[in-house]
Order: C-alpha cells, then sequence, then structure tokens
C-alpha cells in the first residue's frame, strides 16, 4: 500500500484478529461490575432511601421519590447514549466500555459517602439526583459498547450466543448486589439507615479498578479497525444514524420497552412486598438472586437457539411469556405465598425474561452497519430503557394502597409486552445476514448457515 500524497509504501496496519471468546468474557465481566453499582442504587431506593433523603414526607411518598430518584438515572441515559454512542462509533469501541465503567464507580462511590438529609438538607437529595444522572450517562453507553465490541469479534453463525454474556453479565451484576445487601438488609433498623445500606456502595471502588483493569487490556475490534483502515469512519456518525437510519432508530426503542419487565420485577415488586404487603425483605431479596442464577444458565441457551432458528420467535417467546407471568408473580406477592413467590419469580425473570435478553444483544446491533451500530444501539436502547425506568414510578402511581393494588401494575407491564412483540414481529429477520452486510438495505437472503 502506498501514501497517496507521498507515493512512499505504507507499511501495513497490524490486524486486529478476531477473539469472540475474549471478548465476551470482558464483556460479561465489565458488564457484571458495572451494573453491581446501577442495581445497588434500585435495591436501595426501595428499601432505605426514602427515609435517609425524604424524611419529610410520609412512607408512602417519601417511597415514590425515591423510586423516582432511580427513574431519574434513565433520562440521562439517551444523553449518554448520543455522546458516548458518538465516540464509540468515531473513535473505538473500547474508549467507550474504559469510560463508562469510570464514570459510573465515581457516581456510586459518591452516594455511598453522600450525608443524610438530617444532615445538610434539602442538598441531600439534590446531589443524588445529580449522581444518579452521571449513573444514567454513563450505562447509557455500556451495554452498546460492550455488544458492539462482542457482536465485532464474533462468527456470523453465533453472534447471539457470545453477545449475550453482556446481559448474563448484567445479571451477575444483580447477584452480586443484591448478595452484598442480604446481610446489610439483615441490620437494626437504625444501623441500616445510618451506616449499613452505605456498604455496598463505598465497596464500588474495588468494583472501579478491577473493571478498569480488565477493560484496559481489551482490543479494538476488526470491523473497527478495517473502516479506520479504510477510512471508512463517518465524520458524523450521528447525522448519517439519524438520516439513513431513523428507522431502525425507531424499532429499537419500541421493542426495549421489554426492560419494564426487569425494572418491575427489581424495584416496584420488592416496594410493594415489604412497604406494601409487610413481607419480610430477606427472602425478596433471595428471589432476585436465585432468578438471576437461573438466568446466567438460560441467557446462552437462548442466545445459542436464536443462532439455530431466528431471533425473532424466541424474543416474542420470551415477551409473551413475561407479559402473562407477572399476573402471577405479583398476584403471589399480594396474598403473602412465599413458595409461588419464589416459583413465579424464578421462572418469569430467571427462565423466561431470558429469553429476551439472551436476543437483543444481537438483534439490535444487527440492525445497524457497523459505522453508526454503537450509536444506533446506544440511543434506541437508552431511549426505550427511559421509558422503562419509570415503570416503577408509574406502577407506584397507579397502584393506590393495599395489597390488591397489583392488578393495574400487571395490566401495565402486559402493554409493555404487547408493544414489544408487534416491533419484534413486522423486524426483519437478521440471524443470517452477514456481519459485514448487517444494516445494508439491499441485502434480502438469508446467505449464513445457521449455528449448530
Amino acid at each position: 500500500m502506498t501514501d497517496p500524497v507521498t507515493s512512499n509504501p505504507v507499511p501495513d496496519r497490524p490486524r486486529t484478529v478476531a477473539n469472540p471468546k475474549k471478548a465476551a468474557t470482558a464483556a460479561w465481566i465489565g458488564s457484571a461490575l458495572e451494573y453491581y453499582d446501577f442495581f445497588i442504587y434500585g435495591t436501595a431506593a426501595a428499601l432505605v432511601f426514602g427515609r435517609v433523603f425524604f424524611p419529610g414526607a410520609n412512607a408512602a411518598t417519601g417511597t415514590l421519590l425515591a423510586l423516582a430518584t432511580f427513574g431519574v438515572g434513565y433520562l440521562a441515559r439517551p444523553l449518554g447514549a448520543l455522546v458516548l454512542g458518538h465516540i464509540g462509533d468515531q473513535y473505538g469501541r473500547k474508549k467507550v466500555m474504559v469510560a463508562t465503567v469510570l464514570l459510573m464507580g465515581v457516581a456510586t462511590l459518591g452516594v455511598g459517602l453522600l450525608p443524610s438529609y438530617a444532615s445538610i438538607g434539602i442538598a441531600a437529595p439534590i446531589i443524588l439526583v445529580c449522581l444518579r444522572l452521571a449513573q444514567g450517562f454513563s450505562a447509557g453507553g455500556e451495554q452498546a459498547g460492550a455488544n458492539s465490541m462482542t457482536l465485532e469479534h464474533s462468527p456470523d453463525n453465533r453472534r447471539a450466543f457470545f453477545t449475550s454474556f453482556t446481559l448474563s453479565g448484567t445479571q451477575g451484576g444483580q447477584i452480586l448486589a443484591t448478595a452484598v445487601f442480604l446481610p446489610v438488609a439483615m441490620l437494626p433498623e437504625e444501623q441500616l439507615l445510618s451506616w449499613g445500606w452505605r456498604i455496598p456502595f463505598i465497596l464500588s471502588a474495588f468494583v472501579v479498578l478491577a473493571a478498569f483493569l480488565i477493560r484496559r487490556s481489551l482490543d479494538e475490534t476488526p470491523v473497527f479497525e478495517e473502516e479506520i483502515a479504510g477510512a471508512e469512519s463517518p465524520k458524523m456518525p450521528l447525522s448519517v444514524l439519524l438520516t439513513d437510519h431513523w428507522r431502525s432508530v425507531l424499532r429499537v426503542v419500541f421493542a426495549a420497552v421489554i426492560a419494564s419487565v426487569s425494572t418491575i420485577f427489581t424495584v416496584y415488586a420488592l416496594s410493594y412486598a415489604v412497604n406494601t404487603v409487610g413481607l419480610d425483605r430477606t427472602p425478596m431479596l433471595w428471589v432476585g438472586v436465585l432468578a438471576n442464577v437461573a438466568a446466567l444458565i438460560a441467557l446462552p441457551l437462548f442466545g445459542k437457539l436464536s443462532d439455530r432458528i431466528g431471533r425473532k420467535p424466541v424474543f416474542i417467546f420470551g415477551s409473551t411469556g413475561c407479559a402473562i407471568l407477572m399476573f402471577g408473580y405479583l398476584w403471589s406477592i399480594s396474598v403473602g405465598n412465599y413458595a409461588l413467590i419464589f416459583a413465579f419469580g424464578i421462572v418469569m425473570f430467571g427462565i423466561v425474561h431470558s429469553a429476551t435478553g439472551g436476543v437483543w444483544p444481537a438483534f439490535y446491533g444487527e440492525m445497524f452497519p457497523a459505522k453508526v451500530r454503537l450509536s444506533g444501539t446506544a440511543i434506541g436502547t437508552q431511549i426505550g430503557f427511559a421509558i422503562a425506568g419509570f415503570a416503577p414510578t408509574i406502577a407506584g402511581a397507579i397502584a393506590g394502597d393495599g395489597t390488591g393494588a397489583w392488578l393495574p401494575v400487571a395490566i401495565v407491564t402486559a402493554v409493555f409486552c404487547i408493544i414489544n412483540i408487534t416491533i419484534v414481529a413486522t423486524s426483519r429477520e437478521t440471524f443470517r445476514v452477514p456481519t459485514a452486510k448487517l444494516g445494508m438495505k439491499d441485502v434480502t437472503e438469508s446467505v449464513v448457515p445457521a449455528s449448530v
């Protein structure tokens, strides 16, 4: 190869070798560590923040305000997706993956060190919201960066299997977050509200260090390196995305509302069980732990299945099942039957919901070409996730009082699932399109053999 200006020979750039196992492992570990930070906030919002940062309100209002701060983090996600998506598509996936984990860790440590309302007054909830916004900004680029990195390292016929490890890492982070909160939740009330809740947040300092070291060792993807070498990376990825691929962005937005199942399960159902029905918080936390353990196994299996039979049938199965099973889960909480709570919770969130989580990391990314993949996936998912992030707040507002208030919440969750089913059913199947041709309008044939 010669320089077009000087005509002198130019040394070939070192070619990055695809390494799907390393990419999937790094995505799993990084996502687990990052989402440990994110989920401990949700648990604390459901259990203690109402009394620590909003003590002037009655119990129900304080809980509602605390859940609203959880949802506020989702408002910053689209902005994070815009900024970090642009960086990832123009300067590389690796830079985004390192930046997101550093920002998340600093913000989470700040929450753990934040004085209570009793100490500094109204400044406490204001700072809390600002730190939550920083968490949301970071999360806006996290999964899209990890998914793009893994997808572009993967063989054409195993993309869903390898990208599913990003989501199983998220489940791992939730297991870790809940497991850390279990002994904390067993503390006497006074100790829990004064210093106990801070422990999981302060431990994030170790999380940050570990995640930073892991992600710094990642190689950039061969797809992105080829774009740089060929000068194909667009100067303004967002302009190309919104001009040529806006329909795909909208599809991802509406499909991503399936995340409302996760936020209802993780935040609203926990608050409803403990604060409304009066169930013990320890077994309710264990429901989340065991459901996520099941998800660790189910996610890659569903990803592998979708590599064989397609993204759409697996995704639709998961969404339909969640719409139905949420009724059983919330009803079992309302009657206080722990056996049914564990059964419905594990089956719904640990197994059936994993059918969606095992597919969407590949399915959404496959809607876009490489030059705008991170931006398109990040913006689409984070707007959809922002809607889902307020699902617990919406649920708390429409549920009213009493143990029988679960039915409107289950109906709203089913509506979100139906939206997802409609979008997925009308989307193009992508599991047999070669990676190099993903997102191209003129590709009409499935040419990649299914995974075996």
